[in-house]
């Protein structure tokens, strides 16, 4: 993955150096040359100094070939600004912002963004949540995740799936789906049958997620 990360506070390095260490393609962005002394000698990525919302730097940072844009700084409106940015004028996939001060969350529910509030954040919560990809992270639980998405049916005439089915053959485990035709929504026996489109509720082995996300809609 292409991952820009505007802010190199704490929570900004950690987040960087967890995908540096993945050999995914890292970009920090700061104002603060001094801050990127946090990311420490093994990081494999790019730093640039500039303002996170500022289009020519985010170009520089390669925002339009980029899957994830994480605004960390300590300033929610600094957060908004470059999620804004990165979302409406840019189409980026992913945008993950940092909400700074809990009381401000109306706002960011208001704009639809996806955030962590700062108050309980720490760098994997975010890199959890960007690894989830195709899906809206929901909780992170150990070696699991805990994953809403639309489900993808393989196609070619398969359009359903048994929920046995799903759990046997990816050791995941179905919690809860809904029906994408009448939202009428269940939990799920063994025979039940999920179909295309259906949201569903998941706990996911991380280290199995990207094997399954052929099952997500994107």
């Amino acid at each position: 993955m292409n991952i820009i990360v505007v802010g190199c506070g704490r929570v900004g390095s950690q987040l960087a150096m967890l995908f540096s260490e993945t050999r995914d393609d890292v970009v920090v962005i700061d104002t603060n040359p001094v801050a990127f002394k946090r990311l420490g000698r093994n990081y494999e990525g790019r730093t640039i100094i500039g303002v996170g919302f500022d289009e020519e730097v985010l170009l520089t940072a390669g925002v339009e070939t980029c899957d994830v844009l994480a605004a960390v700084t300590d300033t929610d409106t600094t957060n908004i600004m470059i999620s804004e940015v990165g979302r409406k004028l840019f189409g980026v996939p992913h945008v993950l912002a940092r909400l700074y001060t809990p009381g401000r969350e109306s706002a960011y529910l208001q704009l639809g963004l996806d955030y962590v509030c700062g108050t309980s954040l720490v760098a994997e919560e975010i890199y959890a949540k960007i690894v989830a990809g195709h899906s809206s992270h929901v909780e992170t639980i150990g070696d699991f995740e805990v994953l809403r998405f639309a489900l993808k049916t393989p196609g070619a005439g398969v359009d359903t799936l048994r929920v046995s089915e799903l759990e046997r053959e990816h050791q995941i485990r179905i919690i809860a789906f809904e029906r994408s035709d009448n939202g009428q929504s269940s939990i799920p026996t063994a025979d039940s049958v999920l179909r295309d489109g259906d949201i569903v509720l998941a706990c996911v082995r991380k280290d199995l997620i990207e094997s399954f996300t052929r099952y997500m809609r994107t």
